[in-house]
This record gives structure tokens, sequence and C-alpha cells, in this order.
């Protein structure tokens, strides 16, 4: 019996320090989501609050670099976004791993940009905030058909 009761303690201390441990993940789901709708509202400096200096974005078109990704949004005139298939995953403490898929209405340099796109970002504890240190997206393409 005392052996069950060490394993139980053992596995509770363990599920306590992993649960406190990693990121939340409505929590980092809503750091994402203000993340885009600064985007979409052309707030750059909401947008620039919760991104790292050192931020890196990966797309079709290119690499960018914080200034790069904050030009870009007066390119943008997003009229919406919806996030699904939400996932995060933590390697450590102060850094989270999200996965998504991103339906986006809107245009870009006035070409329309709108679909589902797999998105991906990396968020990392900085000074006790979080901030976005990479991201990246792609447009989902329809298979070829037979």
């Amino acid at each position: 019996m005392k052996k069950y009761i060490t394993y139980a303690t053992t596995a509770l201390f363990a599920t306590i320090a992993v649960s406190i441990a990693a990121p939340d993940k409505d929590a980092m789901m809503a750091k994402e989501k203000a993340a885009w709708q600064a985007f979409k509202d052309k707030k750059s400096d909401d947008f620039r609050k919760l991104l790292h200096a050192d931020f890196m974005g990966v797309y079709a078109d290119g690499i960018q670099t914080l200034q790069k990704e904050l030009d870009s949004m007066k390119k943008w005139e997003m009229k919406s976004f919806s996030f699904s298939d939400f996932n995060v995953v933590s390697s450590d403490p102060d850094t989270a791993t999200m996965t998504y898929k991103v339906i986006v209405e809107g245009t870009s340099e006035g070409k329309d940009v709108s679909g589902t796109y797999n998105a991906g970002s990396v968020w990392r504890k900085h000074n006790g905030e979080w901030r976005a240190i990479f991201h990246t997206n792609t447009k989902e393409e329809k298979p070829a058909s037979p």
C-alpha cells in the first residue's frame, strides 16, 4: 500500500510541475489572436509590443524582420480572420510553439489573398512577457485532380 501512495504522490507532483511549466493553451491562443487583431487593425504599436525585437517571419514572398513585418501591415486590408485546429507545444517553460489554420479574408497590395492558411508561431518569454519571435504561414493548395 505504501508503494501505491508513493506512486500516486509522485504522479501528482509531476502533473503539478508540468502544468506550472507549460504555457496555457488558451492564453497563448489569445496572444496569437491579439497579434493578428493588431495587424488587421493596423495598430503598429500594439503589434510591435507583441513581437520580439529579433522577430523573423518566413512567407512565400520572402523572409521578414520586425521592421519589414510592420511595413507589410500598410499593404494589407484584412476584413476578417478565424482560427481552427490550434495546438501548443512547449519545449520549456519559456518557449511555446503553435500551429493552427487561419481563414483570412482580405487583400494585399490590391490582390485577393483570401483563403485558408497553415500557420505556425514560436513565442518566447522575454523579461517576463511573451513575445512572438517567429511566424510563418502558407496558403493551402488544393491537390491536383488526377
